[in-house]
């Protein structure tokens, strides 16, 4: 360590520990933090500089976010200089151990869980050296400091560090998240706290109007030791709490329900969340309007505009205000990958869980495991990239609760009403004799069409067809392989429509199969459909991907921005698809379909079994 200053001991509330951690990886470039080379900080504590947070105390009204001021002088600033923040507040060897014992200079090691340069309220800080922060911070399950660094992200000298800011109970029951459960009539609520088994019982008090029960919940958490490797073991893990679920059984259909999340303290004591409400699902095949919303790549973002070293997720705000503002007009949430982009920080995951909370709470947030959830070297992924920072899928499939057998097998099937959903988890092999091809195969053979007429298929790669200039490229115009094996299932069970993020545009096709639009009708589908609409929603958030400049007969729509899709049942018969703006809720795209179920049974190429002219 290189110390530059006499009077460290002034700012003794932050403990450097001996630690290794390699160099950004490429992959990672997508999570701002990743271009912070926190492990290279050097101390540069000044007297003469200085950071203050208030109000110290958070929370005290109940709620698990606010607005923090933080007020900081330099008596040498630069353009360069930045703001972090810490949580926990102190940083000490329990929390951040090193791989390498044998490293001797001692480093910060753990990353900031979220950043701002100094000059950002106040572009004259260059000269005058004091500026001030209004930062938005969420209850973490810990206390909060905020630091001022100066040399800029790649050479950060540690300054000044502010006092200690908290929330009035960081343990609380927070950013509860639902999910269809695996029988129709469940419904899954998971949370978030700092409550372990040995302090507090985890349950739910439930019911419709006039009706009280109470639910236990199980508890799941993760250590560092399950992550893969570098981000998420090293600079950017950070305890994730204890994660809750509890299954809500023998729902009436369509019916509305009240619940709060809590935990019942070792004195009968209970500490409550908020209450709030949900609508449970309709009966299979009920015919009544149902209304789902379907997209890929979303991430997150900071509403005081922290963390946006590249400025790559912004637009995932837009998405969330909009899929609010819609909320009464949408039964059920698919996000099918690419969740968060933690990538290895795992404080985003709190982030995340906290930007979606008034959705989650409300419908049911289903999600689909995506390349910067699960792909890591040599786990078990089908892919070997280093696309999750070292998290391996373990976080994605603990926060979160959807109905697989096994979550760390990401395959599950979803029925709402008159919709069969079949989720594929396109990080795990899906081609024909693997264990999830025989699901799915399951899953589209085993609908009954007469009641559940709308079957779409949900995957986070392109599996079906895309321009996206990545996949042109490749000359597969989606995933290599990923149409070999399933076209003909798609085929043979007759899915109607087929939706992918990963690429981060939208696309929408013809009915195609084998690359060959099989009708030349573009928005108001009769009758027998001899294909499947293969639709790409990859751009909820996520920086934009450019397509081709060849566009491919198949392609009937492309758009360049950010969106979302909405699935509307109307009955049996009639089905309606939009495509909108995040920026505006604005329909950009639509097409119907209007059939009976007698042209479900009808024959088109290779959907029909051999048949023989014997009497």
């Amino acid at each position: 360590m290189r110390n530059h200053q006499p009077s460290v001991a002034v700012l003794v509330t932050l403990v450097v520990v001996l630690y290794l951690c390699g160099g950004t990886v490429e992959s990672h470039k997508d999570q701002p933090l990743s271009g912070i080379a926190i492990h290279e900080t050097t101390f540069h504590l000044n007297d003469k500089a200085h950071v203050k947070a208030s109000p110290t105390l958070l929370g005290s009204n109940g709620q698990h976010s606010e607005l923090v001021l933080v007020e900081f002088s330099s008596p040498h600033p630069s353009d360069e200089d930045w703001i972090g923040v810490f949580s926990p507040a102190d940083f000490n060897v329990s929390t951040c151990p090193g791989d390498n014992k044998m490293v001797s200079p001692p480093r910060l090691s753990s990353a900031p869980i979220k950043f701002q340069y100094a000059n950002f309220s106040n572009p004259r800080y260059n000269t005058t050296g004091t500026g001030s922060l209004k930062l938005q911070i969420i209850n973490q399950r810990s206390d909060f400091s905020f630091a001022l660094f100066s040399g800029g992200l790649l050479n950060p000298k540690l300054v000044a560090v502010s006092n200690k800011v908290a929330f009035e109970n960081p343990n609380a029951p927070v950013y509860p998240r639902l999910a269809l459960g695996k029988e129709w009539d469940e419904m899954t609520v998971t949370w978030t706290s700092g409550y372990g088994l040995k302090i507090a019982e985890p349950v739910v008090e439930w019911g419709v109007k006039g009706e009280r029960k109470l639910s236990p919940a199980g508890t799941l958490t993760f250590a560092r030791n399950t992550m893969c490797g570098a981000p998420a073991r090293t600079v950017g893990w950070r305890d994730p709490g204890y994660i809750h679920t509890a299954f809500l059984k023998e729902l009436w259909p369509n019916a509305k329900y009240t619940y709060r999340v809590g935990h019942r303290l070792s004195n009968d004591a209970f500490v409550w969340s908020k209450v709030y409400q949900f609508k449970s699902s309709p009966f299979p095949g009920q015919n009544s309007l149902q209304q789902v919303v379907i997209f890929g790549d979303m991430g997150k973002a900071e509403v005081d505009g922290t963390n946006e070293y590249n400025d790559f997720q912004r637009a995932s705000l837009n998405t969330t205000k909009q899929l609010i503002k819609d909320l009464k007009k949408t039964d059920a949430v698919f996000h099918i990958g690419d969740i968060c982009y933690a990538n290895g920080y795992l404080s985003q995951w709190d982030q995340f869980t906290a930007q979606i909370e008034p959705i989650a709470s409300t419908v049911p947030y289903m999600i689909a495991s995506g390349n910067h959830e699960r792909d890591w070297p040599d786990s078990g992924s089908f892919y070997q990239g280093l696309d999750s920072g070292g998290e391996c899928g373990v976080p994605a499939e603990t926060i979160f609760y959807v109905p697989a057998q096994n979550r760390a097998k990401f395959w599950y099937s979803s029925d709402y009403g008159m919709f069969r959903f079949c989720v594929a988890d396109t990080e795990h092999d899906w081609r024909e004799g693997t264990e999830q091809y025989k699901f799915i195969e399951q899953c589209l053979a085993s609908v009954d069409r007469k009641t559940q007429p709308w079957l779409i298929f949900l995957a986070h790669r392109v599996l079906g067809y895309s321009s996206t200039s990545f996949y042109a490229e490749e000359g597969s115009f989606g995933e290599p392989m990923g149409r070999d094996s399933l076209q003909k299932l798609w085929q043979k069970y007759k899915v109607d429509i087929a939706i992918y993020g990963h690429a981060h545009n939208y696309e929408r096709t013809c009915p195609v199969y084998q690359s060959v639009c099989t009708s030349d009708e573009k928005t108001n589908y009769k009758g027998t459909f001899n294909g499947t609409i293969h639709i790409v929603a990859g751009g909820a958030g996520a920086g934009l991907a450019e397509f081709s400049d060849l566009q491919p007969n198949w392609s009937l729509v492309r758009d360049y921005d950010y969106g979302f899709l909405k699935l509307t049942a109307v009955d049996y018969s009639n089905l309606l698809f939009e495509y909108k703006k995040s920026s505006d809720g604005s329909v950009h795209d639509s097409f119907k379909i209007s059939r009976d179920y007698r042209d479900v049974l009808a024959c088109a190429v290779d959907s029909c079994p051999a048949t023989t002219l014997a009497s």
